[in-house]
């Protein structure tokens, strides 16, 4: 039985997101003792403060989902530079109302992969930027950023052994993070 639930976070709505996929190759590799569960962030409003009296029901259940969890993963891809708008947007409506946050505390680890040279470094960098100030501790090494080229993956979604094994030992040290980090 696992010990630990997982909160998974894709910052991707592409159905054939590179994230995605990434999320569920690196979940394959994790000890028993870890269960994943993929938060829903596609059928959220935009966040507007004038609604964190009365947030609708899709933003309850984030946040149940958020304050279930032992721990966070995030996959983001990198839009411009930066994290996608929806990740964003999921962020602020499960950190809201002020002092509410469903995010405090969650150890986290974040990964990415995109077409671009840089991986997903400099979107990372401003997601670990924005959980800092949520309260959120996250994994920082080893970093976590993917070039994906054409085969990266194959027909079931699975990678390569010289990735699976530089993701295998990230999986090692994540479950570590939050064996020592998990209320």
């Amino acid at each position: 039985m696992s010990q630990y639930q997982i909160a998974v976070v894709v910052g991707s709505l592409r159905r054939d997101s590179f994230n995605r996929k990434l999320a569920e190759a690196v979940v394959k590799l994790a000890p028993p003792e870890l269960s994943f569960h993929q938060t829903r962030i596609d059928d959220l409003p935009l966040y507007n403060q004038d609604d964190d009296r009365n947030q609708p029901d899709c933003v309850k259940r984030l946040k149940n989902e958020i304050k279930a969890a032992d721990g966070l993963l995030f996959a983001t891809p990198e839009y411009n530079r930066s994290i996608p708008g929806v990740l964003k947007n999921a962020i602020d409506h499960a950190s809201r109302p002020y002092g509410q946050s469903a995010w405090a505390g969650k150890p986290a680890g974040v990964i990415g992969a995109s077409v671009g040279i840089l991986g997903t470094a400099l979107a990372q960098q401003h997601l670990r930027n924005i959980l800092s100030c949520l309260d959120v501790p996250t994994l920082g090494q080893p970093e976590v950023y993917i070039h994906i080229k054409d085969g990266f993956f194959d027909e079931a979604g699975n990678i390569g052994a010289d990735t699976r094994q530089f993701l295998q030992k990230w999986m090692d040290r994540y479950a570590a993070w939050i064996r020592r980090h998990a209320a």
